[in-house]
């Protein structure tokens, strides 16, 4: 099987970078298999985890938002933010993911800041997700 040169980087630098077999990824438009070969496209991105399947295993990296590019060798991904599973904290995550919570419901009942304490939790829960997967 061919494989696709696959690179995440985030405005602080690079996050992800090498071969793999398969790339899976959630779109705006839903969620895409990408094979080498595929034919060219750029879709921008939701809060999820991308899936990098290699020969024998499969790497996850919770990406919250940006944009893909891929041009049938090269899956390059330009995320806003990114973490390799095992760069995750899940102490840290879980706290974070407790105060997007509570800043939630404060938005709710103040009805204020609602979209940006909603964001905070669904990237705090795809960091999460990231991390305990296996």
């Amino acid at each position: 099987m061919s494989s696709l040169n696959v690179s995440i980087v985030t405005p602080d630098g690079p996050v992800y970078e090498g071969n793999a077999n398969m790339v899976i990824a959630r779109t705006k438009a839903g969620e895409l298999g990408i094979l080498h070969g595929h034919v060219p496209l750029v879709a921008p991105l939701n809060i999820d985890i991308v899936r990098i399947k290699l020969e024998d295993s499969e790497e996850w990296v919770a990406v919250n938002g940006g944009f893909m590019e891929v041009n049938g060798e090269e899956v390059n991904i330009l995320a806003d933010t990114a973490e390799r599973e095992q760069d995750i904290d899940i102490n840290r995550a879980e706290k974070a993911k407790e105060r997007a919570e509570q800043e939630l419901q404060l938005a709710k009942d103040q009805k204020v800041d609602e979209l940006m304490a909603e964001l905070a939790l669904r990237r705090a829960i795809n960091r999460i997700q990231a991390k305990n997967h296996r």
